[in-house]
């Protein structure tokens, strides 16, 4: 049995929440039915020949349903669902009433319910958070016993998980045995021998085109000049990928800030809640974010991450409390509706060429060069654009501007990870401040000086790295499990 989960996950509609992803083990619920007639049918008297069929099939059914985990299926749905972030409070909410990204969860919850031999997996971690993740990776390494394919842009995910990388680039595929890590590594390896052997072969066709350029009016060298055509024209041609070549560009320096870029005070936010009832998303946060500072908001999902971002970017006004905006401080706020914004008819140079009228045509392509828009692809229109594609643009229109505040929620959301690199190394040289919400392990080790936790309505900020933070979280919970 093969299980596939995509990013459509379809209609969803008219079952709660632990109905849906029963429904896609519809074929076992059917077997238990089967079962239950069967030793009904059992109860009865029957002829020895009607018996033994009925037994033979009552055993068969058996081993099937056994085989699909039939026993334990509802205990199982549900584990899978709370895994994901699905608690019991939600297991009977109608799946209507749940967002896009949460959609995607039971869809996911559905396809791991399956249990299937072979599991393929298309981008699972998008809209996750790090529990959800975490919980992922422990049940693909412990529970499930099948194969596993699948694309991801997660570096920790696949380190954890794979043990095979299968590379499709310049028209070819090539299989490298290890995790992440190693295919980096050997994929490396393999570029400097590509492009050591590329600077060999251009010293040579440089010779070669010389010589022939020298000898070609002599007629005493005629043979020789021919000859050499020939084998030029036979040489394959050793040709360094695009994506391979080196995109440099400098971010401009942003104005300078004062040194406290944002004051929290007793800080508050509520929603209405799904019954009308006002429901606390956070409360009494205080803290300063201070210039240069690169803040993670971490919390599960639903904890208020993204709403705490939006009150500090001014988008909602808070319940109570106030973040008061430092002196000097020019805010620039990314969110995945942002993507929504972008005037579809325009191109993509257009679209930059408009946040940054006064620049000339070569910064502008050697910006949008920086985040892979290069050669004719600058002239695509934004309505043609892939959700990837759209996030690059919004960045670059962002990081174009001269910002010192950079409010970013999930940035790395529909990045591949050559453009999560390029986006890394951007803010890592970027010389102002920085608040940013991602479920990207690797970006949040690499990038944040301190985090801001909101749990339970409440916030505590940790005056370390993420891994400070990781190794805090982890010894508290070992003290309260002790």
């Amino acid at each position: 049995m093969i299980g596939y989960f995509s990013q459509d996950v379809g209609e969803m509609a008219g079952r709660s929440a632990l109905e849906e992803v029963m429904a896609g083990v519809g074929n076992v619920v059917q077997l238990a039915g089967e079962l239950k007639a069967m030793e009904e049918a059992m109860c009865t008297e029957l002829p020895d020949n009607e018996m033994t069929a009925l037994l033979e099939r009552y055993g068969n059914a058996v081993e099937e349903f056994e085989h699909k985990g039939g026993y334990d299926l509802d205990t199982r749905a549900q584990t899978v669902l709370t895994g994901l972030g699905i608690g019991p409070d939600a297991f009977h909410r109608p799946v209507e009433t749940f967002s896009g990204g949460w959609k995607m969860r039971i869809a996911l919850a559905k396809i791991l319910t399956l249990r299937p031999d072979v599991l393929l997996l298309d981008e699972p971690t998008n809209h996750l958070d790090v529990e959800s993740i975490i919980w992922l990776e422990d049940w693909l390494t412990s529970e499930f016993k099948g194969a596993l394919l699948m694309t991801s842009h997660d570096r920790d995910f696949m380190n954890r998980i794979v043990s095979r990388i299968i590379e499709v680039a310049n028209k070819t595929i090539t299989t490298y045995g290890g995790n992440y890590e190693f295919y980096e590594r050997e994929r490396e390896i393999r570029l400097d021998q590509l492009l050591a052997s590329h600077k060999r072969q251009q010293d040579m066709l440089a010779k070669e085109e010389e010589f022939i350029a020298r000898f070609a009016a002599r007629a005493s060298h005629a043979a020789q000049v021919q000859s050499r055509v020939k084998k030029l024209e036979k040489i394959d041609r050793i040709e360094i990928p695009a994506e391979e070549r080196a995109v440099k560009f400098e971010f401009a320096l942003p104005p300078r800030s004062g040194e406290d870029v944002v004051r929290i005070e007793n800080l508050s936010k509520s929603w209405a809640g799904h019954d009308g009832q006002p429901k606390s998303v956070f409360g009494g946060v205080s803290g300063m974010i201070q210039r240069l500072n690169k803040i993670a908001v971490v919390g599960v999902n639903g904890a208020g991450k993204s709403t705490f971002l939006k009150v500090l970017a001014g988008e909602t006004q808070p319940t109570s409390g106030s973040a008061t905006i430092g002196a000097s401080v020019q805010l620039g706020y990314f969110s995945q509706h942002a993507m929504d914004l972008l005037n579809p008819k325009k191109t993509v140079f257009e679209t930059l060429q408009d946040t940054i009228p006064h620049a000339s045509i070569g910064v502008i392509r050697n910006l949008l060069g920086a985040f892979l828009f290069q050669g004719d692809a600058v002239e695509k229109r934004i309505e043609n654009l892939s959700g990837g594609e759209k996030s690059r643009v919004v960045l670059a229109t962002l990081l174009a501007r001269p910002l010192n505040f950079l409010i970013l929620d999930e940035p790395t959301n529909h990045l591949d990870i050559r453009s999560r690199e390029i986006l890394l190394e951007a803010l890592q040289s970027f010389t102002g401040t920085v608040v940013l919400v991602s479920h990207d392990r690797h970006f949040l080790r690499s990038l944040v000086n301190r985090v801001f936790e909101i749990d339970h309505g409440e916030m505590r900020i940790y005056e370390g790295n993420y891994e400070y933070y990781l190794g805090k979280t982890e010894k508290a919970a070992q003290l309260k499990s002790a």
